[in-house]
């Protein structure tokens, strides 16, 4: 168990740290999308470089925050029938969800993908638009990147779900991060009820 649960710690640390890092394209997603609505409304200038950028940014945002999404549980998830079910159960539901779907989604689109990458390459794709961004391939080399952090997080919240339904209470409190537990019910409050 303490091997899984390093291994655990590992990917946890890795997808966590591609998705702050991702996090920051938001800052210049920002400007950009603030420069061209600010220059499109009282300079009338449209530029196909910026609006290019804008989407480029967006994938790329949007590919290397989908781990750490994942292992900061927010991501979508049906709650109104999630939350019905106890804890053991929201983590058998969680680890066969890992197992049966969440690898094996990422393991096709990624291989997938690295073929998608490497055509794009090899044609030196570019914009379809004459005054568009070159280097088509550079966008689309995260869309595998992001699978594999993507997978990277499931594996972790994987083995985190085996440690916590099959692991003694002292490998469970040796998780590094309660993140991805999932959260108790909490007891029903009455009003005027001192807590």
């Amino acid at each position: 168990m303490r091997y899984l649960l390093r291994i655990e710690a590992v990917l946890n640390s890795v997808a966590t740290w591609v998705g702050r890092i991702g996090a920051w394209i938001s800052v210049p997603l920002m400007i950009i999308i603030i420069f061209d609505v600010i220059t499109r409304r009282f300079l009338v200038l449209g530029s196909t470089k910026l609006q290019e950028g804008e989407w480029h940014l967006h994938a790329v945002l949007f590919l290397l925050c989908l781990g750490f999404a994942y292992l900061k549980n927010a991501h979508v998830r049906i709650s109104l029938v999630h939350e019905r079910f106890s804890p053991t159960t929201q983590r058998w539901i969680e680890f066969i969800g890992c197992l049966v779907f969440a690898i094996p989604y990422c393991a096709i689109v990624f291989y997938f993908a690295m073929d998608f990458v490497e055509r794009s390459w090899n044609l030196n794709e570019a914009s379809d638009s004459a005054t568009g961004l070159p280097y088509r391939w550079a966008i689309k080399g995260f869309l595998p990147a992001g699978m594999l952090f993507l997978g990277f997080a499931a594996v972790a919240v994987l083995l985190r779900k085996f440690i916590e339904l099959f692991g003694s209470p002292e490998h469970r409190r040796a998780l590094s991060d309660d993140s991805t537990k999932v959260p108790e019910r909490p007891e029903p409050t009455t009003p005027g009820r001192e807590q």
